[in-house]
């Protein structure tokens, strides 16, 4: 059997809030409930398990490969909301997207601090910047 990420868990203050911020950015079906959590799926299968937490949520980061056409949408719904975003991780680049490995880029907060990122083309698979 080959190894693929089935699903994980993401610590959010809202599940609910935080599933639906997710599925919206992304056009995904509303996330299910699943037990404790509420679970987004991707269209690989995997899921994003939404989890209320009490306290601190550390940040975490997770990076969606999208196609061009769910790259736009993407984009334009993160402009839609006037959330921040940046073209780099360490947010150097304020209100700009990347175009490394000759795709696009972008990252931006969820509603719990996690670090989001639409990339259209895998790292290392293109043309360098």
């Amino acid at each position: 059997m080959a190894i693929e990420l089935n699903h994980t868990i993401v610590a959010a203050r809202d599940k609910e809030a935080s599933a639906r911020f997710l599925t919206e950015i992304l056009g995904l079906p509303a996330a299910k409930p699943f037990g404790p959590f509420m679970a987004v799926e991707l269209d690989n299968a995997a899921t994003l398990d939404f989890m209320n937490v009490d306290g601190e949520i550390p940040s975490q980061h997770y990076a969606f490969l999208v196609g061009e056409d769910e790259f736009d949408a993407g984009f334009a719904r993160i402009r839609e909301k006037g959330l921040d975003y940046w073209a780099d991780p360490m947010q150097e680049r304020p209100g700009e997207i990347n175009t490394d490995d000759g795709g696009r880029g972008v990252y931006f907060l969820d509603p719990d601090g996690h670090f989001l990122e639409l990339i259209t083309r895998p790292y290392g698979s293109g043309a360098e910047d």
